[in-house]
């Protein structure tokens, strides 16, 4: 039986890891946050500007459904190839 390696893998079973990587991400991390940089002023030469923090939570349901589908994939991938 020959060793199978990543890209010998079905993309099924690729997305699906993918998703399960991703779940699991998603149910470590509450909120992703980040500042953005807006201006207020721009008048010729006057350029304010300011700082925004921004917070975008990450429901638990995003996560728990990502990596049942990615197990679903996974599943139905092994099952195509088999």
């Amino acid at each position: 039986m020959p060793h199978r390696v990543w890209w010998g893998m079905k993309p099924l079973v690729l997305v699906g890891i993918a998703l399960i990587a991703l779940g699991v991400v998603g149910l470590a991390v509450d909120n992703i946050s980040f500042t953005e940089q807006k201006t207020v002023i721009d008048a010729g030469p006057l350029k304010v500007t300011a700082a925004e923090q921004r917070t975008i939570p990450i429901p638990t349901i995003a996560g728990v459904a990502a990596v049942i589908v990615g197990l679903g994939l996974c599943f139905m991938g092994a099952r195509k190839s088999a």
